[in-house]
């Protein structure tokens, strides 16, 4: 399948295009890449979007490692390939196990998760299936993170859902290299 909607020349940008790119750049991403591709095409959607992502990838309330998590549970659920290339080796780096990357790639339940990797996981995987989160597992979360961690978390889920539901639709190049695939 065809990149739908892939990189835009240089030349070709118009001015509101070429400042949402040179705001990504300039941010913690430093380049326009993945889901930011198709959306350049809606420059002021896609600055908001690289706002909104740029809190709940570096600041929210549930942390980096979580963050991480949660994203790759998302990746998994939308069968993300993009997504999940480029967070896989980063919940590695900050500490999330080989072993329950591979298991959520699988769709599996992780198992000898930590008890705050478990709650997320389950967090994001009833919210995703079920549409809707327990009390048992709201109640699990709220102790953890408190309201705004919850809050964060929801968030996390619904922005990469958002970004897959683009890069799926704009069949996104999976970006090249040795990383973890996920499998069909």
């Amino acid at each position: 399948m065809s990149d739908r909607l892939g990189p835009i020349p240089d030349a070709d940008l118009t001015p509101a295009q070429r400042a949402a790119a040179q705001e990504i750049i300039n941010g913690p991403r430093g380049a326009v890449y993945g889901p930011f591709v198709p959306l350049l095409r809606s420059p002021e959607l896609m600055g908001l979007a690289q706002r909104m992502g740029e809190y709940l990838r570096y600041r929210s309330a549930v942390g980096i490692r979580l963050s991480e998590l949660a994203i790759l549970v998302t990746a998994r659920q939308w069968d993300q390939q993009v997504e999940w290339t480029i967070h896989a080796p980063i919940a590695e780096k900050v500490g999330i196990p080989t072993n329950v990357i591979l298991a959520i790639s699988e769709r599996r339940r992780p198992e000898g998760m930590l008890v705050d990797e478990a709650v997320v996981h389950d967090f994001c995987v009833e919210l995703h299936e079920h549409k809707a989160v327990s009390d048992r597992t709201y109640a699990d979360a709220l102790a953890l993170f408190g309201e705004q961690g919850v809050v964060d978390l929801m968030g996390i889920n619904g922005y990469y859902t958002f970004l897959a539901m683009v890069m799926n639709t704009a069949r996104t190049a999976v970006p090249e290299g040795d990383g973890w695939v996920l499998p069909e």
